[in-house]
């Protein structure tokens, strides 16, 4: 599947194929919906905490003899019906993680990434940066290309467009290792550049990625260690009978 390139002024620049093992697979909402559930699971804090009976700074004793006083009888003020007294059942620190299948979770993030394509809600431009990093031009040109909401995968960072989309409120930066299931349906546009789509489906389908001229060095063919000669037999010398 082929996909126009673009820069962030809004010109094409070329076109890439997709894979269609990542790009091309129907949507699977029963899939994005346990691989969203285990994420937000996974981020919540789980630190909400109560103080049982045993934890209230209280006297343990009576507050008064049992009969007599025409009041119902109670024992220790730590008990929950007093102000200031225990909670109980109430929350304790916990962690709300579960675990999930890595299979499970990889086919989510290609569906993911299909859904958004056969939406028409994917972007793919040449690189992100800019020339300066004030927030206000990085605004304006977004809103050009109707990029107001985007979740921006990139290769690398480039300082300059780092600081000024810092703060646009719906705009996502990361790099491909964090792309997530979450993050790409969060927002309504997701933009890639021309080399995360590559780190991509390197990551979810193994192919080789493009090595670039520098990182290519040539590995001087491994020596065969030298055969060994074949150990001489002993003979010995047959006696001749006199």
């Amino acid at each position: 599947m082929k996909m126009d390139i673009i820069n962030l002024d809004g010109k094409n620049v070329g076109s890439l194929d997709l894979a269609d093992s990542v790009f091309g697979l129907a949507e699977r909402k029963d899939l994005l919906h346990r691989v969203v559930t285990w994420q937000l699971a996974h981020a919540r804090q789980g630190s909400a905490n109560t103080k049982c009976r045993g934890e209230i700074s209280r006297t343990s004793a009576k507050l008064y003899r049992q009969k007599g006083t025409g009041n119902a009888r109670h024992g220790s003020k730590r008990s929950n019906i007093f102000v200031g007294g225990a909670t109980q059942f109430g929350p304790k620190p916990r962690d709300f993680g579960f675990s999930l299948n890595k299979k499970i979770r990889t086919l989510a993030l290609k569906t993911a990434l299909s859904s958004k394509l056969a939406r028409k809600e994917v972007v793919v431009i040449d690189k992100a940066a800019t020339k300066t990093h004030k927030t206000k031009d990085l605004a304006a040109q977004l809103a050009k290309l109707d990029l107001q909401s985007a979740t921006f995968i990139v290769d690398s960072y480039d300082d300059n467009f780092d600081k000024a989309s810092r703060n646009l409120p719906h705009i996502k930066v990361m790099p491909t290792e964090g792309a997530n299931v979450y993050d790409i349906l969060r927002q309504d546009k997701l933009v890639l550049t021309e080399e995360a789509v590559k780190l991509l489906e390197v990551r979810l389908v193994g192919t080789s990625a493009p090595a670039k001229a520098e990182e290519v060095k040539e590995k001087a063919p491994a020596k065969k260690p030298a055969a060994k000669k074949p150990a001489a037999k002993k003979t010995t010398a047959k006696k001749e009978a006199e």
